[in-house]
């Protein structure tokens, strides 16, 4: 197996002038600063203080696992001779806060709606979504349950 490093630079941007010397005296707001990449401008989840029109990481992680499933798919698609002429995800993931305030992801289910030509062979398109998860990082990765429930249509339908 060959090791390969992924970096990113968190910069938190929430400082009121006095840190973090009361808990409602500083925001949740944070930058991701990847050099050459646009800055994505972050925050706590709205549940917890933060700026609900921001991303939070919970959004990012479920992006990241949609993202990932697509790629993958795109690829197996192609090499089993599926042509996919469009791909949208609406991810659902589901979590839990215990009385501590300790939080957790519980399951995620994928929810792509795929565009194929008339023809296409939709249960091989569907059975390529359970070997995507033989090959994404992010799925191989996470300590909970994803599903998915595809939806396709006929391109020109």
């Amino acid at each position: 197996m060959a090791e390969h490093e992924y970096t990113a630079r968190v910069v938190w941007t929430g400082n009121r002038g006095e840190g973090t010397t009361t808990y409602k005296g500083y925001d949740r707001t944070w930058n991701v600063e990847t050099p050459g990449k646009p800055v994505i401008n972050g925050s706590n989840d709205p549940l917890l203080g933060g700026d609900p029109s921001l991303h939070n990481p919970e959004d990012m992680l479920i992006a990241a696992l949609s993202a990932c499933h697509m790629l993958w798919f795109l690829h197996l698609a192609s090499d089993a001779g599926i042509a996919v002429m469009a791909y949208e995800d609406a991810p659902l993931a589901v979590g839990e806060t215990d009385a501590k305030g300790a939080s957790r992801f519980l399951r995620a289910t994928l929810r792509p709606r795929i565009e194929v030509p008339e023809g296409t062979d939709l249960a091989q398109a569907d059975a390529l979504h359970k070997e995507v998860h033989k090959y994404c990082f992010i799925a191989r990765s996470l300590a909970f349950e994803v599903g998915y429930k595809a939806r396709y249509r006929m391109a020109g339908a």
